[in-house]
C-alpha cells in the first residue's frame, strides 16, 4: 500500500472534528488494508482530488482501475452513495462498491477534470450544463422533504453570518449584507415541489471525462462528489458561476463578464437568470468564509476580493 496522504485542508478538518478526527486518521491504514482483503483490490498511490476525503488509485482483481474514496467522519456521506446509487452512472460516476457505516466507497476510473483541460469558460459552461441536466434526472428518495432548518439558503444565512463575525470582517460589509440579502430571497423562493437532486458542487474539478464512451456520459463526463440534497436547480448553476474567480479579477469590467456567465447558464438550461445570479454571488461569499475557516487563505482570496468587485 502507497503511503497516506491527505490535502491540508482535510488535515484541518479532522484537526477541526478533534478526537473523532485522530482516531479516523489513526485507523486509516487498517480501514485501506481491510478493504483491499474484502473488495479484492490493491490499493496504490493517492489523488490529490478531495477536500473532505481520502482518495487514491486501486486495481480490481480483474486487473481494471478503480478509485477508493474514504470520507471524514462528517455528515453527508451516506447522501453521496445514495446518489451515485440511484444515478446508475448517469451524469455520475459509477459506483462500483461501498461501506456506508465506514464511509467507504469504490468508484469507476475516471479521465482528467474539465479543469485540467484548459477549455475556455464558455465551453466549460457548456458541458457544465449539459452534464447538470443529466444529473437533475436522480430520482427523489422517496418521501424526502427539507425541514426549514435544512433549507439551502436558511443554512448558507446563518454560516455567511457567523463566520464574517468569527473571522473578523475579512470582506466589506456590503459584499456581506449582498450576500444575506440574496440568501434571504432565495429561501422566501423555495418550493419543494420544484426542488431536484442537486449535486450541491458542480465545479469544473468536479466534472471528469469518461476514459471510454458510455451511456449516461453522452458529453463524455460525469460528475463525482455530489451532495445529493433537494434544491432547486439554480443552486447548481450559481455554483458553477461561483468558480471564475481568476477570469473575474483579470477582467476590465467584472459584473459585465460574471452576467455574460450568469446569462449562458440560463441560455442552456431554461432556469432563471436572477435566480442563478444570487446563488452565484451566495455561492462566492460563502465558500471564501468557509475555507479561510480552516486557513486556506490563499483559497478564499479570491472568493472574496472577486466578491467585491460584484457588489
Amino acid at each position: 500500500m502507497a503511503p497516506v496522504a491527505l490535502s491540508p485542508v482535510v488535515r484541518a478538518k479532522l484537526a477541526a472534528l478533534g478526537e473523532r478526527g485522530e482516531r479516523w486518521l489513526a485507523d486509516l491504514p487498517s480501514l485501506i488494508a481491510d478493504l483491499e482483503r474484502r473488495w479484492s483490490i490493491r490499493v496504490g498511490a493517492p489523488l490529490s482530488q478531495g477536500t473532505c476525503s481520502y482518495v487514491a488509485r486501486a486495481r480490481t482483481a480483474d486487473g481494471d482501475d478503480a478509485v477508493l474514496k474514504l470520507g471524514i467522519p462528517e455528515p453527508g456521506f451516506d447522501a453521496q452513495v445514495r446518489t451515485l446509487a440511484a444515478a446508475h452512472g448517469r451524469g455520475y460516476v459509477r459506483l462500483l462498491a461501498y461501506d456506508v457505516e465506514r464511509n467507504a466507497m469504490l468508484q469507476e476510473a475516471l479521465g482528467p477534470s474539465l479543469a485540467d483541460l484548459g477549455w475556455s469558460p464558455e465551453r466549460t459552461i457548456e458541458v457544465l450544463c449539459a452534464t447538470l441536466r443529466e444529473a437533475w434526472r436522480v430520482p427523489r428518495p422517496p418521501g424526502a422533504t427539507v425541514a426549514p432548518s435544512e433549507e439551502k439558503a436558511r443554512g448558507l444565512h446563518g454560516l455567511v453570518a457567523s463566520l464574517w463575525e468569527r473571522l473578523r470582517h475579512p470582506c466589506s460589509e456590503r459584499v456581506v449584507r449582498k450576500a444575506l440579502g440574496y440568501a434571504e430571497r432565495r429561501a422566501a423562493a423555495f418550493d419543494l415541489d420544484r426542488c431536484v437532486v442537486v449535486h450541491g458542487d458542480p465545479h469544473p474539478a468536479n466534472a471528469l471525462t469518461v476514459r471510454t464512451p458510455r451511456p449516461g456520459a453522452e458529453f463524455g463526463v460525469v460528475f463525482v462528489d455530489p451532495d445529493g440534497l433537494l434544491a432547486e436547480p439554480a443552486y447548481d448553476l450559481g455554483v458553477v458561476l461561483r468558480d471564475w474567480c481568476a477570469q473575474l479579477l483579470a477582467a476590465d469590467d467584472p459584473p459585465a463578464l460574471a452576467r455574460r456567465y450568469c446569462r449562458l447558464l440560463a441560455d442552456h438550461t431554461g432556469v432563471d437568470e436572477e435566480a442563478i445570479w444570487e446563488w452565484g454571488f451566495l455561492e462566492r461569499v460563502s465558500t471564501g468564509l468557509y475555507v479561510l475557516q480552516y486557513g486556506a487563505a490563499d483559497m478564499a482570496r479570491p472568493y472574496l476580493e472577486s466578491a467585491e468587485l460584484l457588489v
